[in-house]
C-alpha cells in the first residue's frame, strides 16, 4: 500500500498503466475488428458455403459469430467479480493480469490451427481470446484512480488509447503486408491452403507474441494492488457481495447511479458497432472482388485507428471546456446519425467516410467514459469492485446488444437493420445523460 501511494502521480508509473493499451490493443484491432473478421468469411467463402452445422443445427456464419461472442460476455460476466473478490482478498489484482493476459494471447496463438473441420476448437480459441482481453483490460481500469489523481485521469485514460491505437496500427500495416503480398515473405501455398489464408494465420501468432511481450513493462511497474482486511470465508463469491454492496451505495451518490445508467445504456451499442463492423462491411457493402474486399476493410480499419487517435486527444481537451457529460452528450449525437448513415451504406466510398467518422468518435467515448466514471467514484481503495462493477454493467450491455444484433440479421437476413436499434440505445443514453448533473 504504501509502495502504490508514493508512486501514484508519478509518470512512470502512469506510463507503465498506459502501456498496456499498447500491448493489448492489437487483439481488439487485428482479432475483433480486421484480420480475423476477413478471415473467417474468407474461410466460408473459400468452401462455397453460408452455413455450418453446430451442436446439431444448422446456422449462418454471422449469426454464429454474433451469438459465440454473446456467450462468451456472459462468462466474462460472471468471471470479472469472481476475479474481483479472489483478487481484493489476496492483494494481488497484478497476478490475475498476467494470467488473463496470457490467456488471452495464447488463445490468439491457438487461432492458428482455426478451420471449419475443427470448427469447435476455433471457436474456443475464439471465445477463451475474448475473456482473456476483457478481463484483463477491466483489472487493467480498475487501477486507474489507484495510479492516477482525479486530474491525471482524463489525460492518462485517453493517453492510453492512444498509445493503443498506434501500436495496433503499427502491428496491422506488418499484418496487411503479409497479407497482400505473402510471397514477400516467403508464404506460399501449400497443403490445399492459399498464402492469403496462411499469411492471416501467422497474423494470429503475432497478436499473441506481441501481447505477452509488450505487457512485461507493465507488469515491472504496476503494484501488486491493495489487500482488503476483514473476514476471508468464501472469497470466491466475495465479488459478487462487493457488486450488491456497490449497488447499495450507488443509492447514495445519485450522479454516479445516473451515468452508470446512461454508460450501460450507450455502451451496448458502441461495443456492439466494434464487434461487428467488419462483419458488417465484409458482408453488406458491394466489393468488386475478394482482394477488393481484404484491401478495403483493412484501409477502414486502418483509417478508424489513426482518426481514433486525434479523437481521444481532441475529446480529453474538449471535456476540459465544456465538462465530462456535455462532451459525452455530443459524441452520442454523432454516433445516432453514424446508426442511421450505416442503414444507407452500399459502396466502398459510403464505408470509407464511416469508417473516418467512426474514428472521431470512437477513442473518445471510451477513454472519456473510462475517466468520467473513475472521477465519479466516492473515496475508496475498493477501486477493484466498483471497476468490476462498470466492467459487468458493459458486458452486459454487450451481451444484449450482440444478442440483438445476431438475432434481427438472421430473422431479417440483412445486418444493415440492426443498426436502427443501435441508434435507439444511444438516443436513449443521451436522454439519460441530461439527467446526470441534476439534483431531482
Amino acid at each position: 500500500m504504501a509502495q502504490t501511494l508514493a508512486l501514484k502521480g508519478s509518470k512512470k508509473l502512469l506510463n507503465a498503466w498506459a502501456f498496456y493499451d499498447w500491448a493489448n490493443s492489437v487483439y481488439s484491432l487485428v482479432i475483433s475488428s480486421a484480420i480475423f473478421p476477413l478471415f473467417y468469411g474468407l474461410l466460408f467463402r473459400t468452401a462455397a458455403i453460408e452455413q455450418v452445422t453446430i451442436f446439431g443445427g444448422e446456422i449462418a456464419r454471422a449469426p454464429l459469430i454474433s451469438y459465440v461472442t454473446s456467450l462468451a460476455f456472459v462468462f466474462i460476466a460472471i468471471v470479472t467479480p469472481l476475479v474481483s473478490g479472489v483478487a481484493d482478498y489476496l492483494g494481488n489484482k497484478k497476478v490475475f493480469l498476467k494470467f488473463f493476459c496470457y490467456l488471452g494471447a495464447g488463445s490468439c496463438i491457438g487461432l492458428y490451427w482455426f478451420s471449419l473441420e475443427h470448427i469447435y476448437f476455433g471457436l474456443a480459441c475464439y471465445f477463451f481470446g475474448l475473456v482473456g482481453f476483457w478481463v484483463s483490460f477491466a483489472i487493467n481500469n480498475s487501477y486507474l484512480p489507484d495510479i492516477a489523481y482525479p486530474e491525471q485521469q482524463d489525460g492518462i485514460s485517453a493517453k492510453g488509447f492512444s498509445l493503443g491505437y498506434i501500436g495496433s496500427v503499427i502491428l496491422l500495416v506488418f499484418n496487411l503486408a503479409m497479407v497482400m503480398e505473402p510471397d514477400f515473405f516467403g508464404i506460399t501455398d501449400s497443403g490445399g491452403e492459399v498464402a492469403e489464408i496462411k499469411a492471416m494465420k501467422y497474423s494470429f501468432i503475432s497478436v499473441g507474441i506481441w501481447w505477452i511481450l509488450f505487457s512485461q513493462y507493465t507488469f515491472a511497474h504496476l503494484p501488486k494492488g491493495y489487500k482488503r482486511e476483514g473476514e476471508r470465508h468464501h472469497i470466491i463469491l466475495n465479488g459478487f457481495k462487493e457488486l450488491k454492496q456497490v449497488w447499495r451505495q450507488l443509492g447514495h451518490n445519485r450522479k454516479l447511479k445516473r451515468y452508470l445508467g446512461a454508460f450501460f445504456t450507450y455502451s451496448m451499442a458502441v461495443q456492439t458497432i466494434m464487434l461487428i463492423a467488419t462483419y458488417f462491411g465484409e458482408e453488406e457493402i458491394v466489393w468488386g472482388s475478394d482482394d477488393e474486399r481484404t484491401m478495403g476493410l483493412i484501409v477502414s480499419i486502418l483509417l478508424i485507428q489513426l482518426v481514433a487517435i486525434l479523437g481521444a486527444t481532441v475529446t480529453a481537451r474538449a471535456s476540459k471546456i465544456f465538462g465530462n457529460i456535455r462532451t459525452l452528450i455530443v459524441i452520442n449525437i454523432i454516433w445516432t446519425l453514424l446508426c442511421v448513415y450505416a442503414y444507407f451504406l452500399q459502396t466502398p466510398m459510403d464505408f470509407y467516410i464511416a469508417a473516418g467518422l467512426v474514428g472521431i468518435v470512437m477513442g473518445g467515448i471510451q477513454a472519456l467514459s473510462r475517466s468520467t466514471y473513475s472521477k465519479f467514484l466516492p473515496e475508496t481503495t475498493d477501486t477493484t469492485s466498483f471497476f468490476s462493477f462498470y466492467d459487468v454493467a458493459e458486458k452486459i450491455g454487450i451481451i444484449i446488444g450482440t444478442l440483438m444484433y445476431g438475432m434481427v440479421a438472421q430473422l431479417t437476413g440483412s445486418m444493415r437493420n440492426s443498426t436502427i436499434f443501435l441508434a435507439i440505445f444511444f438516443l436513449i443514453g443521451i436522454f439519460l445523460l441530461t439527467r446526470v448533473n441534476k439534483n431531482n
